[in-house]
């Protein structure tokens, strides 16, 4: 199912111009079963409380876990649509990089389901996990 034709730079290339780019995301490692990205805190990303805002804690696991799909998408399959997401915010971020690093939970060829663990970059402690269904479009 892995594509290893799809690098990090074509992914990249495909988030251009669109939220990933405007969000600072990068996609840094394309492998089977895992898909790297990061994106720097900047104040664009911020809640008026002064912390990350969850939504853009969401929008770097959701590519991610969209990134993933996309990689590991089925022998016909064309697309995918996200048919459920769930985040549980373990601790704020003010400062520094976020990572966040997908796991396939089940590759099936109606669904996929990947969890996309948000970390501090330097610290490496957990900011969030994140689970995503996707449904597989023919």
């Amino acid at each position: 199912m892995f594509n290893p034709s799809l690098t990090a730079d074509s992914f990249n290339q495909m988030g251009k111009d669109m939220l990933p780019e405007l969000m600072g995301i990068q996609i840094t490692s394309v492998a089977e079963h895992k898909i790297i990205a990061e994106m720097p805190i900047e104040k664009k990303i911020f809640a008026p409380n002064g912390f990350v805002h969850a939504g853009s804690i969401i929008s770097l696991a959701d590519s991610v876990a969209g990134i993933s799909t996309v990689a590991h998408l089925p022998e016909n399959g064309k697309s995918f649509t996200t048919l459920e997401l769930k985040s549980n915010f373990i601790r704020g971020q003010r400062e520094g990089t976020l990572i966040a690093e997908s796991d396939p939970e089940h590759l099936g060829r109606t669904t996929q389901v990947w969890r996309v663990i948000v970390r501090d970059k330097e610290s490496g402690k957990k900011v969030a996990i994140f689970s995503c269904t996707q449904l597989i479009l023919y």
